[in-house]
């Protein structure tokens, strides 16, 4: 059973996502939360598998919530943020605090579950299309200084997957790009994250945009 945790200022959206996740046996709402503040604080009683994150909330927004959250080791819950719109400039911000994904409160009801299912089971939530108008819009790439160390312990096979993930690429685009298996491809994100020290592709695109591995707008 996937535990789920509701945190929106607005009653109706949580009523509404209770209501469709109610329908799913393998999932259970176990607590709301109406701000920022009772997020963190019903997150750390309640320890849900994911926890679907208003961004814009009263006394603490969703981003510094999340942050609370998933800088703790282990994180408290995997995070997936909600916007009502598909380019927003906090989305990033809530993908370097942590958030495992963004999710847009109109999608439809299947991409809601698929979303919590795939989060659940350690996966990360990045729609190919919203994420690259997100970090080109939006990602504050350093200038390009030294290679980090941990880098130069990537193949170059592996660097060329990091290339792709970060451009918002899914596993079966960068295996039809780089012609081969989409099995190959998630063996090679797999240790590319393990040289990195990442928790998931989230946390790869991030790590590409602010060390300037990618930059912004980059072909």
């Amino acid at each position: 059973m996937i535990r789920v945790l509701l945190a929106d200022d607005q009653t109706m959206v949580r009523a509404g996502f209770r209501l469709i996740l109610s329908a799913e046996p393998d999932i259970a709402v176990v607590g709301e939360a109406a701000d920022g503040v009772e997020a963190v604080a019903a997150a750390r009683r309640l320890r849900p598998d994911v926890t679907l994150m208003d961004i814009r909330m009263p006394r603490l927004d969703g981003i510094s919530a999340t942050r609370r959250l998933a800088g703790e080791e282990p994180p408290v819950t995997r995070v997936v943020v909600l916007t009502t719109f598909d380019v927003d400039s906090h989305v990033y911000d809530a993908l370097r605090a942590g958030a495992s994904g963004f999710l847009l409160k109109n999608a439809p009801p299947e991409e809601l579950v698929q979303a919590i299912r795939l989060v659940a089971d350690g996966g990360a939530l990045l729609d190919p299309a919203v994420t690259r108008r997100v970090i080109e819009e939006f990602a504050r790439s350093p200038a390009p200084g030294p290679v980090p160390p941990e880098v130069r312990g990537l193949t170059e096979r592996e660097l060329e997957v990091l290339h792709q993930v970060a451009r918002g690429l899914s596993n079966a685009e960068i295996a039809a790009t780089l012609v081969v298996s989409e099995a190959t491809v998630k063996t090679h994100v797999a240790r590319l994250l393990g040289k990195l020290g990442l928790r998931d592709r989230v946390q790869a695109v991030v790590y590409a945009y602010e060390r300037g591995l990618v930059r912004p707008g980059a072909g």
